[in-house]
């Protein structure tokens, strides 16, 4: 029968090391290069079996976002519930644990799905906390570790264009701008990033916080100044339906006057007066295949992949054009 003294000899580590590594100590300090090692050697010397059922398995989920934080901006509150759903489909113990400091214990699991944006510290405590991490929309190591994107950039593309087609020439961006939370950098935002490679003017990129508050607010700054567009994209729908009511209050008519394009297409994006426009994310199967590929990882495949998702333009009334072909998939 193998030993904990026969795969350290393989490994060239420790016995104790050993033990805590397959204990899934999280107190411990290792590269996550010597804790595949020491697992891969388990596995091969019969130490510890293959998991080939769900049911044996116990996966991590780590909030990027407290539970606050997702009431203002549900984005990953669907992503959680896609993971949530489809980890009880399959049968998988889930242990959710929403992450604040460095210093706090994590849940010892097989994997971890790692959901948000997290600095470079925070991604080593998790690395040396879980063998298989699956990072859902950042991909801060895709050499090493999974990750599950949406397409940014082919989704503003299209939404660009579209406002182009339309003889809308003169287009802002009206977005948030988030932080980690350990060291509070501001993270570069793919939305903001494609405006300004588009060289669209300062004057017309605004940025705030990614709630309908902030949207408001920045579009009430923009009438007092005289600075609209003739149209918007804009960081989500939140933010959007600030931005509406803001321009309600002002008589400044939509689309008629300026045209507005949100991002995710929440459910209040259909009802909003008039029916927002949008860029429809399908966070739930975010979700869904981070499950899928933590698994995979799980049960042994080696290679990290990265894996982005499409979204698709949902046109209604904030923009102008014909409304029905573009809301048979809502």
């Amino acid at each position: 029968m193998a030993t904990l003294k026969e795969i350290a000899n393989m490994t060239g580590v420790s016995i104790t090391t050993v033990s805590r590594i397959l204990n899934r100590d999280s107190r411990l300090q290792v590269t996550p290069e010597t804790r595949d090692a020491v697992l891969t050697a388990a596995k091969k010397v019969g130490y510890i079996k293959i998991n080939k059922s769900n049911e044996q398995s116990k996966i991590a989920l780590i909030h990027w976002y407290s539970v606050k934080q997702e009431t203002e901006d549900p984005y990953y509150l669907f992503i959680r519930l896609g993971v949530e759903a489809h980890a009880r489909k399959r049968g998988i113990k889930l242990i959710s644990h929403y992450f604040s400091t460095l210093k706090e214990p994590l849940p010892l699991a097989d994997g971890a799905i790692v959901v948000g944006k997290f600095d470079e510290e925070e991604i080593k405590r998790f690395e040396q906390t879980y063998p298989y991490l699956v990072f859902v929309d950042s991909s801060p190591n895709p050499k090493k570790h999974d990750s599950v994107m949406i397409d940014f950039t082919n989704a503003y593309e299209e939404a660009y264009r579209f406002l182009i087609n339309q003889g809308l020439t003169d287009i802002g961006y009206i977005g948030g701008r988030e932080y980690t939370k350990t060291l509070k950098h501001p993270l570069i935002d793919p939305r903001e990033q494609f405006v300004m490679q588009k060289q669209i003017p300062q004057k017309r990129i605004h940025i705030g916080a990614f709630n309908t508050t902030s949207g408001y607010q920045l579009m009430k700054q923009i009438i007092q100044e005289k600075n609209l567009a003739q149209a918007y994209l804009i960081g989500n729908d939140h933010m959007a339906i600030g931005v509406l009511s803001a321009l309600h209050e002002a008589k400044i008519n939509v689309p008629e006057d300026v045209s507005l394009i949100g991002f995710n297409d929440i459910e209040q994006s259909a009802f909003t007066i008039p029916p927002l426009s949008t860029i429809k994310v399908y966070q739930k199967d975010l979700g869904e295949t981070a499950v899928n590929a933590l698994m995979e990882r799980i049960k042994g495949r080696h290679i990290p992949e990265k894996i982005i998702l499409p979204t698709e333009l949902i046109q209604r009334q904030t923009t102008k054009g014909d409304h029905k072909n573009h809301e048979t998939s809502h």
